[in-house]
């Protein structure tokens, strides 16, 4: 009985501590989390991953081609929330809680190389980093490029940052400002506007 009234005890502070939480915070995505909860999160995030993993040197040899690879794939994958740079300075990581870390320092680069592998291939839960495994070899070596690349950030260069520009994926309002940058340079008229999705063709009377 008094395992029972302790682990009931134990269900209650524990739901309690949720809804203090939820009402204290609004669940915001907005806000940063504390000091505190960061410190919780990262010990408990390292906990979770199995050693046999955690300890897992990069078995990619490093080379121009492997970075290259890594580069591009960076771009396409996860530039939108943790920019070229990797400062996750971006519109979309400013809304998502917690803020994608500066993988240029060293709360990211003193991960071993088989936890930056897990956490590209599983997700974290409870945030918004995706699970990018496909389940299959190709995959992997895709992740482990990833691992190199992000090992380089520290020493990316501008010139870089600009090339993968052209390799980030762009939203089609993005594109249109640029044809109509293009068209002003050449002295051309810029092309009418199509209503999009959210307009009606007449306008509104």
């Amino acid at each position: 009985m008094r395992l029972i009234a302790f682990l009931v005890v134990l269900v209650l502070v524990a739901a309690g501590t949720v809804v203090t939480y939820a009402v204290v915070t609004g669940l915001d995505a907005r806000a940063q989390p504390g000091a505190l909860e960061t410190r919780i999160a990262r010990s408990v995030r390292r906990l979770a991953i199995p050693r046999l993993i955690r300890d897992r040197p990069n078995p990619v040899a490093a080379s121009g081609d492997v970075l290259a690879e890594g580069m591009a794939h960076y771009a396409d994958h996860c530039a939108s929330c943790h920019a070229n740079d990797g400062s996750g300075h971006t519109e979309m990581g400013r809304g998502l809680f917690p803020k994608p870390p500066d993988m240029r320092l060293a709360a990211t680069q003193q991960l071993t190389d088989g936890e930056l592998f897990y956490i590209i291939e599983h997700g974290v839960r409870f945030t918004g980093m995706p699970g990018w495994s496909t389940g299959k070899p190709d995959g992997e070596t895709s992740t482990w490029h990833l691992v190199h690349f992000i090992r380089h950030l520290p020493q990316i260069t501008e010139d870089e940052i600009q090339h993968m520009d052209t390799l980030t994926p762009r939203s089609p309002e993005e594109i249109r400002q640029q044809i109509e940058e293009e068209q002003f340079l050449r002295g051309a008229d810029p092309a009418p506007r199509q209503p999009s999705g959210h307009e009606h063709a007449g306008g509104h009377r």
